[in-house]
């Protein structure tokens, strides 16, 4: 379906700062006094979802979630509502998210000179616990072409604007909903009623400040950031490991805004001994004696070649193995010369007898 140019109906601010927390994908675990109380009725739903106190209540598979007016439930966050979506004309929609799971967003807009039945050209949906997306499915019908009268409204101040994804119409007489951009719980309510005198029925509520917990020690390694017992969203944490030892993950974390940190710790691995006295090895793409390489050792990660004899011809193969945190095991196939054969006949070594041809080896 060819898509019209978009019209701004709402602030440009309002669109980009709902797209932007919807981009976020976050499913956020609520607790009881974030959540509304169950409510079916006030939104056109088929059935709610088991309700809920803890994920306990849910078992191995769901978790306790808040779902709207379903209030705290059971609901399974991988489950997706329909997308694409078979739209009427003159619709296109677009999600906000980036997948089509519970919770995920869906905006939803006319084309240019087509209205919804309240007058707006967009409008936001959320994906339910029971896989449906919320409110009714829209219908755009042609603008009238002289403007009516602009509808009373509630005021929103700025500072609210800018900490709320705000969901719904300010009109006197209709409801919003309230989401945190920065995903953090909502202290207060998180619906209101625009009152027929242009005031708000309760107060705006406040996001919660979220903050990470300390991230665990590394062993062999260090944590660099100045010690605290939380770290606000956004704080960066480094890692480093000890002399010797090789970063086996990220070398830098950041909080999130969901109060996790963007990985988990990496990991200090260890050296390897190369499991070889007296035949040649191969390291970093050079033939050379195990006692020319530094300590005789190979970082973690490194891969080391093994000269083998051929059972029956007087040919060699090779064989490769790997160092991982310090082990690093001889191949099967490699056999470690004895001191004599080394001292007395270094030529008949066998990383130094010719290599077998492709044939040898069938």
């Amino acid at each position: 379906m060819d898509r019209a140019p978009l019209p701004l109906p709402l602030p440009p601010l309002l669109l980009l700062l709902l797209s932007l927390w919807a981009l976020t994908g976050t499913v956020l675990l609520q607790t009881p006094g974030s959540c509304p109380e169950r409510l079916l009725g006030e939104e056109r739903r088929r059935s709610c979802p088991r309700p809920c106190e803890l994920d306990s209540d849910c078992g191995s598979k769901r978790q306790c979630l808040c779902d709207g007016h379903c209030g705290l439930s059971c609901v399974a966050p991988g489950r997706t509502c329909p997308w694409p979506l078979a739209l009427g004309e003159n619709v296109s929609a677009r999600l906000l998210s980036p997948s089509h799971t519970f919770s995920a967003l869906l905006e939803v807009r006319c084309h240019v000179g087509f209205t919804l039945a309240n007058g707006l050209d967009v409008i936001i949906r959320r994906c339910q616990g029971d896989r449906q997306w919320s409110g009714d499915e829209p219908v755009c019908t042609e603008a009238p072409s002289s403007q009516p009268a602009a509808a009373q409204t509630c005021p929103l101040p700025e500072e609210v604007t800018d900490t709320f994804s705000i969901e719904g119409d300010a009109a006197v007489g209709t409801s919003i909903r309230y989401s945190c951009l920065s995903g953090a719980d909502i202290v207060g309510s998180s619906e209101n009623y625009c009152e027929d005198n242009q005031t708000w029925q309760y107060p705006h509520p406040i996001c919660k400040e979220v903050y990470c917990h300390p991230p665990r020690e590394v062993d062999q390694g260090y944590v660099v950031a100045v010690q605290k017992t939380e770290y606000e969203v956004g704080f960066d944490i480094h890692y480093l490991c000890k002399k010797n030892f090789l970063l086996d993950g990220p070398q830098k974390v950041t909080c999130l805004s969901n109060g996790s940190w963007s990985a988990s710790p990496p990991h200090c691995r260890a050296r390897c001994l190369i499991p070889a006295e007296r035949s040649h090895v191969v390291v970093a793409g050079v033939k050379r004696w195990p006692f020319d390489v530094t300590d005789t050792m190979v970082p973690h990660g490194e891969v080391v070649t093994f000269f083998c004899k051929h059972p029956d011809k007087q040919c060699s193969f090779t064989a490769t193995q790997s160092c991982f945190d310090g082990n690093l095991q001889p191949p099967a196939c490699y056999l470690e010369p004895t001191w004599l054969q080394f001292k007395l006949f270094p030529h008949r070594l066998v990383s130094a007898i010719e290599a077998c041809q492709p044939a040898d080896m069938e």
